[in-house]
């Protein structure tokens, strides 16, 4: 993970993350080692997943239409072995994600509503190296909530519905980490050792 340009702020200072992801299991393959050890210094952890994960599946032979339903009640039950007990599903199609204005103010709405001090995003850059990292989902959401931490969440005046008929205020993101961003990896200067809550994780997952 990569963080520019400073180092990160003590998780002492951090009341709330928000962690933003393509798919269900996203985070659990990518960050929840790292997430565990957040909740467990007393970081209020949201999800946001972009899409149900109904392209995904079980086999040709698994109803599709059960598919989706599948997928959240799993991610919910993996967040709670890391210490994550709110989980919003944005309900976007699996596979066919992009950086729309519509999950940029989507991403928006759940930034003014948890008000985080540190979020999670995926890279938006290719990754030729780890070609799984690239899938087009993943760089939607990427480009998409960092558009949204930046400008959209902190402008009163954009997506003003979400002001006007929400009452949500505009909200400025103090820190953003970026996990698996290719071009950014020789500027990481933190990491965080899962050690002791690498268990958790292979239990989310």
């Amino acid at each position: 993970m990569a963080r520019v340009p400073t180092t990160p702020m003590p998780d002492e200072e951090v009341e709330r993350a928000l962690v933003v992801t393509a798919h269900p299991d996203d985070v659990d393959f990518g960050s929840a080692g790292t997430i565990a050890t957040w909740t467990d210094a007393g970081i209020e952890v949201v999800y946001c997943i972009c899409t149900d994960g109904d392209a995904g599946g079980f086999g040709l032979d698994f109803p599709r239409d059960q598919i989706a339903g599948v997928r959240r009640a799993e991610q919910t039950e993996a967040a709670k072995r890391v210490g994550v007990h709110d989980v919003r599903f944005l309900g976007y199609a699996d596979g066919k994600l992009v950086p729309s204005l519509e999950l940029r103010r989507d991403i928006s709405r759940v930034i003014r509503q948890v008000k985080p001090q540190r979020m999670l995003v995926p890279s938006p850059e290719r990754d030729y190296e780890r070609v799984g990292r690239s899938h087009p989902d993943h760089r939607a959401a990427g480009s998409a909530a960092l558009d949204a931490i930046y400008p959209d969440a902190r402008n009163p005046f954009a997506h003003p519905e979400l002001r006007l008929d929400e009452g949500l205020d505009a909200w400025t993101v103090p820190e953003t980490w970026i996990a698996g961003a290719p071009h950014l990896a020789h500027l990481s200067t933190h990491y965080v050792d899962v050690t002791d809550t690498f268990d958790r994780k292979v239990a989310a997952l």
